[in-house]
């Protein structure tokens, strides 16, 4: 059965190895009979910061407002970014401060600790590469891009299950090393 996929590129730069996998992965999961639209980060016109957190409604930008109508669309997301300082780069960070908001991905419910997660019915994969040997990203650091990702924002706003593949380390890796991957992204398209 066919899905929706939404492949969001969170590297500024289309033309690194993270935009290698996403391409790679696309190519997978079209073959499959899968329909899939791509946003690129590095290329969309936007206010990064939320300037006034939640306090204050900041007027969403045509490149954000066509963000949540593609994540309203898919029925499953792939993030492909770079681990950089033990989290995603602050351009797909960003992306998503102004992306998830209240009353989009989740919504507080009055006077509860608790919460609706509004983008529920959607699972999403997590493709991560790394300098860092993705053992040492674990037992060592504790995974805590993964961790912000997986489990507070994605599991936070109804997205699961949450798949998470990680690559690394990139630097120093050669063409084979490389090519093993982009086979790996691809099968793991033909198989969303």
């Amino acid at each position: 059965m066919s899905k929706r996929i939404l492949v969001v590129l969170g590297h500024p730069d289309n033309d690194s190895f993270c935009g290698a996998i996403a391409n790679s992965y696309i190519e997978g999961a079209k073959a499959a009979g899968n329909e899939v639209k791509l946003i690129s980060v590095g290329d969309l016109a936007f206010d990064p910061v939320l300037h006034k957190g939640y306090t204050a409604i900041q007027e969403l930008e045509p490149d954000l407002v066509a963000g949540q109508a593609a994540i309203t669309w898919a029925q499953h997301i792939v993030f492909v970014y770079p681990i950089w300082w033990g989290a995603m780069p602050a351009l797909l960070k960003g992306f998503i401060d102004r992306v998830f908001l209240p009353g989009f991905a989740f919504k507080y419910r009055e006077g509860s600790l608790f919460w609706d997660r509004l983008l529920s019915g959607r699972s999403a994969h997590l493709l991560v590469t790394m300098d860092t040997p993705p053992w040492y990203f674990r037992w060592v650091y504790r995974m805590p891009g993964h961790n912000q990702m997986k489990r507070t924002i994605l599991e936070f706003s109804g997205i699961k299950p949450v798949a998470i593949s990680s690559f690394g380390p990139i630097k120093d890796s050669s063409q084979a090393k490389r090519e093993k991957w982009l086979a790996k992204a691809n099968a793991y398209g033909r198989h969303a």
